[in-house]
């Protein structure tokens, strides 16, 4: 499977994801947060780095648990006021409404 390169916005998403577990983790440790969230530390590493652009949704729904933070936050935190789409659509193509 070829994995599609990523869009500007993904990447810049990603980054404010990184930002947001690495002020939410604070002087906790990384390590014990990876393990806590059942991840490598080197799988937090790069998101928290932005280097994982786009991780898995149980992935960053366990690190979430696991810092304190609600998802609606986490969305809210990483997703620009003006581009809100909800859940549904936040994929590669968020601005294609999902038919009711």
């Amino acid at each position: 499977m070829v994995r599609l390169p990523l869009t500007p916005a993904e990447v810049e998403r990603g980054q404010r994801l990184g930002a947001l577990l690495r002020r939410a983790r604070g002087e906790r440790s990384m390590l014990h947060t990876a393990l806590d969230a059942g991840v490598s530390p080197e799988t937090l590493r790069k998101i928290e780095s932005g280097r994982v652009a786009t991780p898995a949704f149980p992935t960053i729904a366990a690190i979430a648990d696991v810092l304190g933070l609600s998802l609606d936050a986490v969305w809210a935190e990483i997703n620009p006021s003006d581009d809100r789409v909800g859940l549904a659509g936040s994929g590669r193509h968020a601005g294609e409404r999902l038919a009711s």
